[in-house]
């Protein structure tokens, strides 16, 4: 903790810095996969920690999910029990063992840290949940974890290269430990710090490492053609969150799914594309029936793997 406060509140110095490289190019046509992020079903995640004889266990997800025939799953930390402390190992490998009995791989996990946090020995405190859940990623055998950049602080509207420096200064401490496990960090723009594609490769660049790179939320960029910059990231994503509406859960405007996979196509990206579906006052299916993940996701993942075959 005492070297993560240290890292974390040290001033960190852009001159001089060089200028980190897109992921290493992908060999031949882009290949993806999909996978379900667990997020689609939070609430009836979150009911059945709560309470056993409710909601939905991660185990019944799991079912659920090869059932629809995904190729993966992406199981956030949030619904492990315990959260934010580490699970107990058995839980993991129980986990583990299910889904390759399913026939899915775990396409990643996830953490909710803020490293925008005006106060260091907060931030120290989020290097050390995204190192315990680094670690957790390791005995799942899952490639990455995604972080957040976090929320400007009230006072601090202003003041995005100071907050951007002593981001990097965190993340760089993660990445390092995450190499040492052979695990990946992916930052996800999340209409937060990091609202524009611009700002996303700026922080990349701050932090300069191979082992980082974005999780593209194509429902999180705040501008006026979210698809410009999805195009933009591409040559840093390492893995998605492929949602409903380019404008968030709030907006009745539709994703357009050719016009996003024909930009991860072009691209050469070769990986997993994990849908998550939320609930919204606009956010109904087909029929126009209220959010249910249960009649949502097969709809959308639907749509998705048409075009990926078209």
């Amino acid at each position: 903790m005492k070297q993560s406060l240290l890292s974390c509140f040290a001033l960190f110095f852009i001159a001089g810095v060089s200028w980190t490289q897109p992921v290493q190019h992908r060999p031949g046509n882009a290949y993806v996969k999909t996978s379900l992020n667990a997020y689609s079903f939070s609430k009836m995640l979150n009911d059945h920690l709560k309470d056993t004889t409710s909601g939905m266990s991660m185990e019944a997800l799991l079912e659920f999910t090869a059932a629809q025939h995904f190729d993966a799953i992406d199981i956030t930390g949030y619904y492990f029990p315990g959260y934010p402390k580490k699970p107990p190992t058995a839980f993991i490998n129980r986990i583990k063992r299910k889904a390759f009995l399913l026939g899915l791989d775990i396409s990643g996990t996830g953490v909710k840290n803020d490293f925008a946090h005006p106060d260091p020995s907060k931030r120290a405190a989020d290097v050390q949940l995204v190192k315990d859940w680094i670690d957790v990623a390791q005995q799942l055998g899952a490639p990455i974890v995604r972080i957040f950049s976090g929320n400007i602080p009230p006072g601090y509207e202003h003041k995005w290269d100071s907050i951007a420096g002593y981001m990097a200064a965190c993340i760089k401490e993660c990445v390092a430990y995450a190499k040492t496990k052979g695990i990946l960090i992916g930052v996800q723009n999340h209409a937060d710090f990091l609202k524009t594609a611009d700002e996303t490769i700026r922080l990349l660049k701050l932090v300069n490492s191979e082992w980082l790179g974005v999780v593209v939320d194509i429902g999180s960029f705040v501008t006026p053609d979210p698809y410009i910059d999805v195009e933009k990231v591409m040559p840093y994503a390492v893995n998605f969150q492929f949602k409903e509406s380019p404008f968030g859960a709030k907006s009745p405007v539709k994703t357009d799914i050719p016009r996003v996979l024909g930009i991860i196509k072009r691209s050469g990206y070769r990986g997993y594309i994990p849908i998550e579906t939320l609930s919204g006052p606009n956010n109904t299916n087909s029929k126009g029936e209220p959010y249910d993940p249960v009649k949502s996701v097969p709809e959308f993942l639907a749509a998705i793997k048409k075009e990926i075959h078209h």
